[in-house]
């Protein structure tokens, strides 16, 4: 790339820096986008140069795979109903292992390695997030019945000093999402609803989804550059948008429902592709924004 053309990339960005300048970004970070080198250290790079240039993002990570992949070793099955992994105490050992250990440590190393300051932490920590069992999803296909999925949680409230203090802090919250309840039982909460939930706490900016897709399709298999809220709806309506993506996009439009300014289903297979979303005109996903906007 020669000089002019770096020249005219940095000059794409600068009305994106500008109007991000000061503001919240939560970054829900999963998928291919955790499992090769090349896409770790972009994204960590993407990340610490946010923090650089005064936007403040906040991480919140996946997991799922390398869950499963210590279950495996240590002779635990894993049982699933309804797409959601049974949770019992020994299979909660393992995941507070995994995500507020292993992974998400990898998370802050990665991004301290590549000039940031991250710091590692569950929803444990200063129990900020209060979680309570997930029920909306325990019914079985006879409706009489209720399924006992163990220590799977929802978000029950959050509490944003802890995040505010690291900020204030000139730190990068990494966080794992692990939740907590009254009675001091652990959760483990999916990572796209934390995220989700905590962009509305912090009355974030954006909400960034790293996915494994290049963002939301058309029937045609095209990607849609943007929609509105009650366009998103109109795709679930017509069956356009179903299975895994559902509950993304809920997560979504509740975030923007509660002040979130606008949301990115983005694909996490890209290279750099926090960057290239928020920072240059073209994107790398779907964003979505309320009617009025």
């Amino acid at each position: 790339m020669s000089a002019r053309d770096i020249a005219t990339v940095l000059t794409e960005a600068l009305p994106y820096l500008q109007r991000y300048a000061g503001k919240t970004v939560v970054i829900k970070y999963g998928g291919h986008a955790m499992e090769s080198d090349e896409l770790k250290n972009s994204f960590a790079r993407d990340v610490t140069l946010l923090k650089a240039v005064g936007i403040t993002p906040v991480v919140v990570h996946g997991g799922g795979p390398q869950i499963a992949e210590m279950l495996k070793r240590l002779n635990i099955d894993s049982r699933f109903i309804q797409g959601m992994r049974v949770t019992d105490a020994s299979t909660m050992d393992v995941v507070q292992m995994v995500l507020g250990g292993l992974v998400n440590k990898e998370i802050v190393t990665l991004i301290n390695n590549n000039g940031g300051r991250a710091i590692g932490i569950t929803g444990k920590d200063g129990r900020f997030i209060r979680a309570r069992p997930l029920t909306q999803l325990t019914r079985a296909i006879t409706a009489q019945e209720i399924v006992d999925i163990g220590q799977v949680g929802e978000v029950d409230a959050i509490d944003t000093n802890i995040i505010s203090m690291l900020h204030d802090s000139d730190f990068i919250p990494v966080v794992a999402p692990i939740g907590i309840d009254d009675s001091g039982v652990s959760y483990n909460i999916n990572a796209d609803l934390v995220a989700g939930r905590l962009a509305q706490a912090l009355v974030a900016e954006k909400l960034l989804l790293l996915t494994n897709t290049a963002g939301i399709l058309d029937k045609n298999g095209n990607r849609l550059n943007r929609l509105t809220s009650s366009g998103a709806v109109a795709l679930i309506n017509n069956g356009t948008i179903y299975g895994g993506m559902l509950p993304k996009i809920q997560c979504v439009l509740d975030a923007i429902h509660c002040g979130v300014k606008a949301a990115h289903i983005i694909d996490g297979r890209v290279p750099h592709a926090v960057l290239l979303e928020l920072l240059t005109d073209r994107g790398v996903g779907t964003l979505i924004s309320g009617d009025d906007d």
